[in-house]
């Protein structure tokens, strides 16, 4: 069987609840890109079904990510709702030395975290499923505050996300992750954009 075949095969096999985790999943990710309040609600039926999902392939850590997301996705939606209704948040960068306690808390994330799954799991992926984790819980805070440098990260996660849903059998999850690494570009380009333009006004 050649790659095209089973990329093919793995996709008649999809599940509802994996069907229902990438529409959403896809959506709640163009909003976002789009400054969209929407996102949130829509981000946490994504994470509900992939919180189930996740599990049953023993992706541990992307599973308990997505009890995260529902958080921060509740958060979210608080927190540009309560600025749009005195005045829009504005988009923001990292400043240099936040750079590097951002790139800090990713590293020593995923080695906890890898460290953990390897351990206590059965997982046969504890850490590229730690690392992809700790990158998404890291983009996620920066999401909600509105930090630009949050599509960076998810363009990193994305890459390494495809492969290792392949590797899973998860294929429509892994084109859904091919489309949010252009999302994610599209995303940083755009929010970069609305940045600048605040910065010379």
């Amino acid at each position: 069987m050649n790659f095209g075949e089973l990329i093919l095969n793995q996709l008649i096999q999809t599940s509802a609840l994996e069907w229902v985790g990438t529409i959403t999943g896809f959506l709640c990710v163009y909003l976002a890109a789009r400054e969209n309040i929407l996102n949130w609600p829509v981000s946490i039926i994504s994470v509900l079904a992939y919180s189930v999902l996740f599990f049953q392939y023993h992706l541990f850590g992307d599973a308990a990510l997505q009890i995260y997301f529902l958080g921060t996705a509740l958060y979210g939606w608080y927190f540009w709702r309560k600025n749009k209704s005195e005045d829009q948040k504005p988009v923001v960068s990292l400043k240099p030395t936040e750079y590097l306690i951002v790139g800090a808390a990713v590293v020593t994330l995923s080695g906890l975290l890898g460290l953990f799954l390897d351990h206590f799991t059965p997982t046969d992926v504890p850490y590229i499923d730690g690392t992809c984790t700790a990158i998404s819980f890291v983009a996620q805070i920066l999401l909600t505050r509105k930090v630009l440098q949050n599509w960076i990260l998810w363009i990193i996660v994305d890459i390494i996300y495809v492969p290792l849903y392949l590797y899973k059998e998860l294929a429509l999850t892994a084109i859904l992750y091919v489309i949010f690494l252009f999302i994610a570009a599209m995303g940083y380009k755009d929010w970069r954009k609305t940045w600048k333009t605040a910065q010379t006004s």
